[in-house]
């Protein structure tokens, strides 16, 4: 809405001082308006969508190296205990000791 004010005044600046920016800045999206195809200008993503996109992405990967992590450590911790269990019956030390708490 803004660029379409600013085609029609006669003062940019004066414009861009009622609206509380640079008129650089009115520029800068006419630049940016004037390279998006007529009627896509709603349908293009925000910067902020785009942001939040890469952040859950990231989210998402680190998420799933730390459930591999929990996998690893669950079947270490399993075999741990199975081993305790079989040497536990012969009298024989464990590989492992429990901590005192």
């Amino acid at each position: 809405m803004a660029v379409a004010r600013m085609e029609t005044c006669e003062d940019v600046g004066e414009l861009a001082r009622e609206l509380g920016v640079r008129p650089r800045c009115l520029y800068k999206w006419r630049r940016k308006l004037e390279m998006v195809e007529p009627g896509q200008e709603a349908s293009r993503p925000s910067t902020h969508a785009s942001a939040h996109r890469k952040e859950i992405h990231r989210l998402k990967q680190l998420l799933a190296e730390k459930t591999l992590e929990v996998d690893f450590f669950k079947g270490a911790l399993q075999k741990i205990e199975a081993r305790r269990q079989r040497n536990s019956g012969s009298g024989e030390m464990a590989s492992t000791t429990r901590s005192e708490k």
